[in-house]
């Protein structure tokens, strides 16, 4: 398959700020189906605990909406890649739109009012396996089809409406209809049914640039529609080290995010032992802040990067950032126990996050246009692993070392893969790209 990019096009407002025009309705339809999809995440855990929400025990109700759902959308992010890798970005979208509303339906109107906690559990789980599907197949779509020098941008618009949706105008938006509109919690879960059903019929419908329905290949893949090449996403972990990297790069890049946010409850807020200084409504709003300062960064970093280097851009902006930026906003909360100073940090560190905005553009252009699926596959699995291991390293920690402790593993981590992010050569880095290319030279000489 040729992999032409939209370079040839005559350059719209829209590609001047960072959106391929084909692709508009895209990212449209990845913040719609973001803010349904994220409707839930304040209230959720809660609702099941109540009788109308099927009564499950705390315990349960949080293995359901945490651990069961982190892994399923753990693994459809890897195949969020790989699948595009075979059929199409498109045709995952499709089934990730598809899973959602058909297990979304079974959740609300068959498992719920059956009180059953295994089939409340199963439905709510299984369903974990969409949202990766819809969204992550289209930042696959966006990455093959845009060009190099775009990349950076488009890795920015993407997450601007990834987390534009989730957690932050999905969680505005079920503030106003419980509160606002005066819904019930089951008919604002129906109202995020009809608000993902608008983002898949628009994406599904509405976007036609025709990357989308081609495997990830180009002439020299036999049978590019071969389930054959799921096993790529795996076996390119030790067919090329950088990918590996990338991937381990991805997962410490939010881990902390929302190891933290799992965390602050305990040792700022009223859970804390004696009383915290946060209220919960606090705490929420806190995250609030810092999503939406990270948001807006997306932006930013994404065309900084396409001028000053992707690979620079992660490891001094990401990387090193985020290992200053981390320690500073816990031991700042606890000593000031001000929240506007607390919201400061959070900000600080929200900006700095976005850093890492460019290792989607960078992963998938630093290997061959076979692996490109593959790549994607490994920084998307990494994208859900973040949500899994950052709760999990709180959980074996905190009791062991205190929440100062757990700031400052963060930080370690961080400034591992700063080193690791030095292996990760740029090919859109003029310097680097020199190096690679003389490297090249003297294998093929060799």
């Amino acid at each position: 398959m040729s992999q032409q990019t939209t370079a040839e096009r005559p350059a719209s407002r829209l590609d001047r700020i960072g959106i391929p025009k084909p692709l508009f309705w895209g990212f449209v339809a990845v913040l719609i189906f973001m803010i349904g999809d994220g409707v839930e995440t304040t209230f959720l855990s809660d609702y099941l605990q109540q009788p109308e929400g099927g009564g499950l025990p705390g315990s349960t109700a949080a293995f359901a909406t945490v651990t069961i759902y982190g892994v399923a959308a753990m693994i459809a992010s890897w195949f969020s890649g790989t699948l595009s890798a075979i059929w199409g970005p498109r045709r995952v979208m499709w089934l990730g739109g598809a899973w959602w509303i058909v297990f979304e339906l079974l959740f609300l109107f068959v498992a719920l009012p059956s009180h059953n906690a295994t089939l409340i559990v199963a439905t709510y789980g299984i369903r974990g396996f969409a949202y990766p599907l819809f969204a992550f197949a289209f930042l696959v779509w966006v990455q093959i089809a845009s060009p190099v020098k775009m990349r950076g941008s488009v890795a920015g618009w993407f997450w601007f409406a990834f987390t534009g949706g989730l957690p932050t105008l999905g969680a505005a938006l079920a503030a106003l209809a419980m509160g606002g509109f005066g819904l019930s919690q089951h008919a604002t879960l129906v109202l995020s049914l009809v608000v993902v059903t608008i983002g898949v019929l628009i994406g599904s419908f509405a976007v036609r640039e025709k990357h989308g329905l081609m495997p990830i290949a180009d002439e020299s893949v036999k049978n590019p529609r071969s389930l054959k090449r799921l096993a790529e996403g795996v076996d390119i972990l030790w067919r090329d080290r950088r990918t590996l990297a990338g991937g381990l790069i991805r997962i410490v890049n939010t881990a902390p995010q929302y190891g933290f946010f799992a965390m602050f409850p305990f040792v700022l807020g009223p859970a804390t032992p004696g009383g915290g200084f946060l209220t919960a409504a606090q705490v929420a709003t806190l995250a609030s802040i810092s999503y939406g300062a990270n948001i807006a960064a997306n932006l930013f970093f994404g065309v900084f990067a396409d001028r000053f280097g992707w690979r620079r851009t992660i490891t001094w902006f990401g990387c090193v950032g985020c290992a200053i930026a981390t320690p500073l906003w816990y031991f700042t909360a606890v000593s000031t126990q001000s929240f506007v100073v607390t919201a400061t940090f959070g900000v600080i560190y929200g900006i700095l996050l976005a850093g890492f905005v460019p290792l989607s553009a960078l992963m998938p252009s630093m290997v061959a246009p076979k692996d490109k699926g593959a790549a994607l596959a490994i920084l998307n699995f990494g994208a859900g692993g973040a949500a899994f291991v950052g709760p999990v390293v709180v959980t074996i920690l905190f009791p062991l070392v205190g929440g100062g402790g757990v700031a400052i593993a963060f930080s370690v981590l961080y400034i591992l893969v700063a080193f690791l992010s030095l292996k990760v050569k740029d090919p859109a880095d003029p310097g680097e790209a020199r190096k690679l290319d003389t490297a090249a030279t003297a294998r093929a000489a060799a």
